[in-house]
Formats: C-alpha cells, sequence, structure tokens
C-alpha cells in the first residue's frame, strides 16, 4: 500500500501539481515565496501598488462625523421609534430608555465636490477632492473582536488572514530590506490583538511585523554587545542547516518561512534603522504632519510619517492602528480630542502622499468596525451621553489608488440608522480593494486543509462606482 504524507500544504501540492501537470505559473508563485524582494503579478493591470490602511478601532460615529442628519436636530431629545428598533439587537441599549441625539459638533461643505464633513476634520476634509466617502458600508457584528476581525479579514471568527496578508501573498515583497506588511500602533492594539495583522492559514511570512515609530524599530533587531555582523552571518548560515535538516526529517514546510524571516531580519539591520531618523525630512514636512507634539498626538502623527516613508522604500502594506473610538458615554467630551489627534496627521499624509505622486499607487483607507446609533445608550440627551455600536450602516472613505475621488456614495435615513440606496457590504469593499491592486477576488485563493479558501468566501461584488 502507498504511504502518504502525513500533511498536504499549499507548497507541496504546488510543487508536485508544477512538476506533473507543467504550470509554470505555479512554480514561479513557489519561487517567489521563498525569494524576499520578488514581486508577483496580478491578475490584470492596477494603478495600486501600496496600501496605507488606517483602522479606528471602536466605531467612529456616522452622524458626527461624515454623515449629516438634519432630522436628528428636530427630533432631538425625542424617544426612539418603537418601529426603528422592532427585533434589533444591541450591545448595551435598552431602546426605551434611550432618545434621538443630534451631533454636538457642525458640519461644513469642503471641495469643489461639496462633501459634507464634520468640522472636527479640516485637515481632512481640505483633501476632499481626494476623497470617495462611502455612507453606506454595513456587516452584520455588533461586537468589538468579532467585528475587527470581520472589517480585516473577511470573517468573523480568528484564524484568517487579514486584508494585507493577501495583498502580500498576492503581489510579493518589493522590497529586499523590509517586510510587504508592517503594522503601527498607536496606543492600545484593538481588542483581537495580534489577529488583526495575522497571516492565518496562509503561509507567517505573510503577516504584519509590528514596528515601533521610534529609536530601533524593532526590538532585538540589531546584533548582542561583542557579535560583528560577520559572524552574525555565521551564525545565521549554521542556522540555515539545522532548519533545512529538520525540514527534510520531518517534512515541516513552515520553515521555510522561518529561514526567510531571518534573513530578512539581517538585512533589515541596514536600512530599518534609518526609517525613524525624522531629521532626514524637513522641518515643514515635520511640523506639517505634527510629530512634534507631546504624547498619542506625536506617536500618531509619526505612525503616519513613517508609513509614507515605508511605501516610498517598497513596502506593500501599511496598517495603522488606533483605538480610541468606543465612546459609550461622554461623546461631546471626548470627540474634538480624537479628532483632533488623528486630523492633521492624516490631512497631511494625504497632501504629502500627492505631492510626492505617491498618491496615485497608494491606496489609503480610512476605516473602522462600525457605526455609531442615531440615539443615545440608556440616557438622555447631555454632556455625558453616547451611542452604542450600529454596524448596519456606518461610513469610512478611501482614496488614491485607482479611486475616484470628490464621491460621496451610499445614502442613509433621515436619521442615519437604515441604509436607503447604494448599500455597500464589507465584502463587496473586500473584492474592490482586491481589484484595485490587480486581482479579481474569485481567483485569489489560498489551498488550506483541502479547500481554496479566499479573502470573499462569503460573497461580494465589485463597487464599479469607487473606480476610475
Amino acid at each position: 500500500m502507498q504511504s502518504w504524507p502525513t500533511s498536504l500544504n499549499r507548497r507541496s501540492y504546488l510543487q508536485s501539481a508544477a512538476g506533473f501537470l507543467g504550470m509554470v505559473s505555479l512554480a514561479t508563485l513557489l519561487e517567489a515565496e521563498e525569494k524576499p524582494g520578488t514581486e508577483l503579478k496580478p491578475h490584470f493591470p492596477a494603478k495600486a501598488k501600496n496600501c496605507i490602511y488606517i483602522f479606528l478601532a471602536g466605531g467612529t460615529s456616522q452622524v458626527d462625523l461624515f454623515d449629516p442628519k438634519t432630522k436628528l436636530n428636530d427630533l432631538h431629545g425625542k424617544p426612539v421609534p418603537a418601529s426603528m428598533v422592532d427585533g434589533v439587537r444591541f450591545a448595551f441599549t435598552d431602546p426605551k430608555k434611550s432618545f434621538l441625539m443630534r451631533s454636538p459638533f457642525a458640519f461644513k461643505k469642503w471641495g469643489k465636490c461639496g462633501a459634507e464633513i464634520s468640522e472636527l476634520l479640516p485637515h481632512i476634509a481640505d483633501s476632499a477632492d481626494d476623497i470617495a466617502i462611502i455612507r453606506s458600508m454595513h456587516h452584520h457584528a455588533f461586537a468589538h473582536a468579532q467585528a475587527e476581525l470581520f472589517t480585516l479579514t473577511g470573517r468573523d471568527q480568528a484564524g484568517h488572514p487579514t486584508n494585507g496578508a493577501w495583498l502580500s501573498y498576492g503581489l510579493g515583497n518589493s522590497s529586499q530590506e523590509l517586510p510587504a506588511y508592517v503594522t503601527l500602533v498607536t496606543g492600545a492594539a484593538p481588542v483581537a490583538r495580534s489577529l488583526t495583522w495575522g497571516a492565518g492559514y496562509l503561509p507567517a511570512s505573510h503577516a504584519g511585523v509590528l514596528f515601533r515609530n521610534e529609536g530601533e524599530p524593532i526590538l532585538n533587531l540589531g546584533n548582542m554587545p561583542g557579535v560583528s555582523r560577520e559572524a552574525r552571518r555565521e551564525q545565521l548560515d549554521a542556522l540555515a542547516k539545522l532548519d533545512q535538516m529538520q525540514k527534510e526529517r520531518t517534512g515541516d514546510q513552515s520553515i521555510d518561512a522561518r529561514i526567510a524571516n531571518y534573513e530578512l531580519a539581517f538585512r533589515m539591520q541596514r536600512s530599518a534603522p534609518e526609517l525613524t531618523d525624522y531629521r532626514q525630512e524637513s522641518q515643514a514636512t515635520r511640523e506639517a504632519y505634527g510629530t512634534q507634539r507631546s504624547g498619542d498626538e506625536g506617536h500618531f502623527a509619526r505612525n503616519c510619517l513613517l508609513a509614507r516613508r515605508l511605501v516610498e522604500r517598497g513596502v506593500r502594506f501599511v496598517s495603522i492602528l488606533h483605538r480610541k473610538w468606543d465612546h459609550h458615554k461622554d461623546l461631546n467630551e471626548f470627540y474634538p480630542g480624537v479628532c483632533r489627534e488623528i486630523d492633521q496627521p492624516i490631512g497631511a499624509l494625504l497632501k504629502d502622499l500627492k505631492t510626492r505622486g505617491l498618491l496615485d499607487s497608494t491606496l489609503v483607507v480610512f476605516a473602522t468596525e462600525f457605526g455609531r446609533t442615531p440615539f443615545t445608550e440608556n440616557v438622555a440627551p447631555g454632556p455625558h451621553a453616547g451611542r452604542d455600536h450600529h454596524p448596519f450602516a456606518y461610513s469610512q472613505w478611501v482614496a488614491g489608488g485607482g479611486v475616484r475621488g470628490g464621491i460621496t456614495l451610499g445614502s442613509t435615513d433621515e436619521l442615519g440608522w437604515k441604509i436607503e440606496q447604494d448599500p455597500v457590504h464589507l465584502h463587496d469593499f473586500h473584492a474592490t480593494l482586491l481589484h484595485l491592486f490587480g486581482f479579481d477576488h474569485t481567483r485569489l485563493t489560498y489551498l488550506f486543509r483541502g479547500l481554496n479558501h479566499r479573502l470573499t468566501d462569503q460573497g461580494g461584488k465589485l463597487v464599479n462606482s469607487l473606480l476610475l
């Protein structure tokens, strides 16, 4: 009887398929996985080459930032209509104790397109003609961890690759000395922690690499005192031989990723320290981002500047994570501060990318896991009121990378509660994101446990109105 291997993962399957069927493209894919700096080819030509994905964890309020509702002004303080919330599940709200609440912040029209954006985001709004606002995002997950995972992986369960991992897997790494996927965090990480930059069932080399924005970007990247670069090279060569022996003995293909990561770390010892030397940037640039600010304001500003420096150097996907948006109470007090923290740096990032000719090839995404209710959470409107989770209708925006700027897509009802026109499900957004990078989302797959998986496993269609 034939003896079958104990495991057959994608690499071994493709190797046998390439040999048996002469599938040259598959063999090329295998080769590229093992050689950092090798770019792969998408399914069709695309404008987007890099992505800066800004994720505001906690759930931003659409009716306070991007979707003004004058009707809420008229109904402010009125009870929540029973017909509006009948059969709806909430995270914390009892609708009988809650009241409709207007936004305490004014909206203005910005740019030639006349986009309506909150007064709290003037720097972002300055680039309104480059931004496509989507007011009709929706999905089903109303708890933070599940909604974060759904937003970033297309599934509300752990174990699936993030969007950045999929692009790393599909496009390869165009840099010889930096990872394809880098993650930057201000303050606390999202509720789902490292799962929000993980590779899931993809090879570990496609996971996001967590960087710091000051000093050594990665802790313990440098050599120990007394260990020269030449000695480190000899150590890695010896370690690679031992790893290869272990791979031959066990058949564990993940060892390839381990060896590749060691080699990448060795090359990064030269390139990474230079990344956070912001003295290379002009004083005007640093001031535009606000890097001189203290605390988290300066930290987020440096993350935005570092993101631009990373995509300049070929990093494929940079995620900027900011978890300060879960305002069940005290919205009126906290929103001006958190908006000030992100507004100037993101506004500067958009202008900086455009000035340098990078915006056309860099997709910028401003995302969150869900919106907020247009009514209070169990209190009367007042200085301490907040809003509960609302995944059924919320807003986000995109810019650059083949996106049609200066448009507002979709609309909600007069209270910002339900979608009325052009709904965009998260699966649709994922399909469109992959399209912007040259992929048919139904064809970017990975064989795992006998099934071909993809980012849009559960569906998704292209949002053509977002495309140039």
